[in-house]
């Protein structure tokens, strides 16, 4: 039955990616919209911005990072909306084919695609000045902290895409997870801002996350905040994934 599954997900892994090479406009518009929002940050309001950084970018960059991830997740509900739509999950019930490989290998697409948003938003950050003093540790460690995120994000994305009534639904769930990272320390320090708001940025995932990727950036000591960041991470993936097997389940019935 493993064996089953996994042949089964790496078959229908590539038929998510073949779509994915013949729209190559998803990753690329992914990825304009957080590098836009970057120059326009660096350029436009970073001199007015005190961070206590050196450099701004290097400040903003994690916050951009998870902005990335959070436009690129709503693509995996669309793209699972129209499989649905399109029958062709009745299709594959129809074939000796495992279930939940379906969406593994719409999960994995989201991944994949996301992680090549993830590279050209960093190499657009040092071509604008970011620079790290960050070891192979270190930024491995943000590339597992990343993935994380992308999973957990990715398996929230395919409740809207199973029960979504229309193409836009599917996909607007993503506007607040987009707009999530305005209310943490991603842009600013969480001390300027008024209480109330303090207070909710302070204990919300996003600024966790930020802190900890921007820490392991600058090689400084994560304290804490890397397992804060860890339990958000693992708690919403856990939490997402059983929603989601579950919606699976009642739509295939």
């Amino acid at each position: 039955m493993t064996k089953h599954f996994f042949g089964d997900t790496a078959v229908l892994l590539g038929r998510s990616l073949r779509h994915i090479t013949r729209s190559m406009d998803t990753i690329v518009t992914t990825a304009i919209m957080p590098v836009a929002m970057m120059l326009m940050f660096v350029y436009v309001f970073g001199g007015a911005i005190k961070t206590g950084s050196d450099s701004y970018v290097n400040y903003l960059l994690p916050g951009i990072l998870l902005i990335t991830v959070a436009s690129g997740i709503a693509y995996t509900a669309f793209r699972l909306f129209t499989d649905m739509q399109s029958g062709i999950f009745e299709r594959f019930q129809s074939m000796p084919t495992a279930r939940s490989s379906v969406l593994w290998a719409h999960v994995l697409t989201s991944l994949i695609a996301n992680s090549i948003s993830l590279v050209v938003v960093v190499l657009v950050a040092l071509l604008m000045g970011f620079r790290s003093g960050a070891g192979v540790l270190e930024w491995l460690a943000v590339a597992g902290i990343l993935i994380l995120f992308t999973l957990a994000l990715t398996w929230i994305a395919v409740i809207p895409g199973l029960t979504a009534k229309t193409v836009d639904g599917a996909s607007a769930f993503s506007y607040p997870l987009i707009f999530l990272p305005f209310l943490s320390s991603a842009f600013v320090p969480t001390d300027t801002m008024p209480g109330p708001v303090r207070a909710f940025a302070e204990h919300q995932p996003v600024t966790s996350i930020v802190n900890a990727i921007r820490d392991l950036f600058a090689r400084q000591p994560v304290g804490t905040d890397i397992w804060i960041a860890l339990a958000w991470c693992v708690g919403l993936l856990i939490v997402a994934y059983i929603f989601a097997m579950n919606t699976y389940r009642r739509r295939i019935a």
